[in-house]
This record gives structure tokens, sequence and C-alpha cells, in this order.
């Protein structure tokens, strides 16, 4: 009746997402829940039974599942996840026992990519770079529309490669979750947004408090946000110079910052290893629901990769 059944998930730090596709790319079922936080085996249970809920409506169901960092092809476990009660547990086995079936695995931001290249912003492009700015950073690759993953499951891991072409100031870099110092992701997330802000003003403000004092002028937010593009145009153009993507899609909440698609070009050009160079930098076509509708087609990708 619904031909080919794909379930998503989207698990992120602050809320699981759930979608269910049909055949014709329809989408027949849509949720969240809050992630419990902190609680590895109450994760599992959430995702048990959003997928028993759609499958006792629309019956079984292949199942995909954006997370958090990546699994570690030395140890089968999770590797870099900022949802850091993840990192170091079995989670496909764990996730595959709860469910009695095979899943499919994939870095949230690959997820993201994967979405945004086959039907979304970056539909028909050849070499895809789809961006996460949100409370964490990361990135995904996406060639002719299948996710490279590389053989340590790290490729288009940009979020903890440090900020290039620093400036004095900008050296060695606030701490990272990580372990290292001025990694993209302290500058250019959300968080980071949020944190230079404080630093330089003493105000504690989220980033969309700071992009609405921009906007009624306030000088040092448009400050904040200024030096915030300038940091993530330096880090795209690292990107660009060694993947020369035809399409960056920016997700996350800072991707609606709309200034952005006009500015960063400007901005990376400077630092771009090439004579004649434009790109498209733009916002995805699915919003929010990206990662989780990427997640639903891991299954699409024919041999899983990841495993």
């Amino acid at each position: 009746m619904y031909g080919l059944l794909r379930i998503g998930i989207d698990l992120g730090g602050t809320k699981i997402s759930v979608i269910a596709l049909n055949s014709d790319d329809e989408v027949l079922f849509h949720n969240q829940t809050l992630t419990p936080r902190n609680d590895y085996e109450g994760v599992i249970r959430s995702i048990k039974d959003l997928v028993g809920e759609i499958e006792s409506q629309y019956g079984t169901a292949t199942v995909g599942i954006g997370m958090p960092g990546s699994i570690s092809p030395a140890t089968g476990n999770v590797q870099n996840a900022n949802s850091v009660w993840m990192n170091g547990r079995d989670f496909r086995n764990d996730a595959e026992t709860a469910l009695a079936r095979k899943v499919r695995l994939a870095n949230d931001a690959n997820c993201f990519a994967l979405s945004e290249a086959v039907d979304g912003a970056a539909a028909g492009a050849a070499v895809v770079f789809g961006v996460i700015i949100g409370t964490g950073c990361g990135g995904g690759l996406v060639i002719n529309k299948r996710l490279l993953s590389g053989p340590h499951n790290i490729a288009g891991e940009w979020g903890h490669n440090p900020l290039p072409w620093p400036t004095r100031e900008e050296h060695p870099g606030p701490a990272c979750w990580c372990g290292r110092n001025g990694c993209m992701e302290t500058w250019v997330s959300g968080t980071g947004l949020e944190q230079d802000h404080r630093r330089t003003t003493g105000q504690s403000k989220s980033g969309v408090a700071i992009a609405t004092a921009a906007a009624k002028g306030d000088v040092a937010a448009t400050a904040s946000l200024d030096r915030h593009a300038d940091r993530l145009a330096r880090g795209l153009a690292h990107v660009i110079n060694i993947i020369d993507p035809d399409v960056i899609v920016l997700g996350g909440g800072l991707s609606n910052l709309t200034q952005l698609y006009d500015t960063l070009p400007v901005l990376a050009r400077r630092h771009i290893f090439a004579e004649a160079w434009s790109i498209e930098i733009k916002p995805p076509v699915h919003g929010d629901d990206s990662g989780v509708r990427g997640a639903a087609r891991l299954w699409d990708q024919g041999q899983d990769d990841n495993r």
C-alpha cells in the first residue's frame, strides 16, 4: 500500500526527530520527542518506541539513524559525539537488538548533506558540502548523491579542525570539549557565537538575541556577527581549497542568518586558491527536517559504507 517504507531518525542532543517516507518520498509520519540526556538506555528505548509507533500504523520499515559522532571502524563503538554519553557505546548493536533488524547509521551532518544533495538546495550538483552551524558544528560530503564517509568515518568533520589564518587575538582559541583549543566549533557554532559575544561584551545573549539586537542597530551585536561571518568564511575557504565543492549548504540555527549568503562568498574569496572563482552557498530547502530525511535515505545508498 505504501511501497517501500523508510524510517529516518535524527538523534540530536536536545530532541529526537523521526519521519516515515513512502516509495514516492511522501511524508507519512513526522514526530519528535525530547532526548533523554545522559541516559543512553533511555535513548535506545525512545528509538524503539518511535519506530513501534510508526510500524503499528504503516507496517515494517527500514530504519536509518543520523547520530552525533560516528561509529569507529576500529572498535565498533561511538566516537567523537558531542552527546558525550554516547561515546564508547556499542550503539549499532544495541539499536539493532532493540529493533530486531539491521539499521544504517551515519553522522547527523552527513544525513543533512545527503538530504540536500538528493532533493534539496544542492539537487543536481556533483560535489556538495553540507555544514551544520547549530549548537555544535559539523560537516558532510556528498559526491554524485553518495555519502563519502572515509575509512575512519570522519570525512567532512571540519568542526574539529582549527580556525585557519588566525589573528594573534584568536590564538590559541577557546577550549573545546574534544580536548583541543581553537576548533571551528568553538568559533562558528551557535554556542561559539554566544561565547564570543560574552567574552567581548560581558553580555550573555542567545544567537537569536544577538541577531535581533544587530538588526536594531546594536553596534556590539553587529560586530559579533561580523567576526562570526569572517571566521566562518575562513573555515569554508579552507574546505573549498581541498574539495572544491559545487554547492555548500548551511544548516542548523545559524543558517537562518540570511546575510551570510551574500557576505560569505565575498569574505572567503581572498583565501581561495583560484584565479577565477565562484560558489553557491545556500540555505537548506528542507530546513530542520533535512537531517531526518537524510537518515531515511540511508537505505537508498546501496552498500552500507559505515559498517
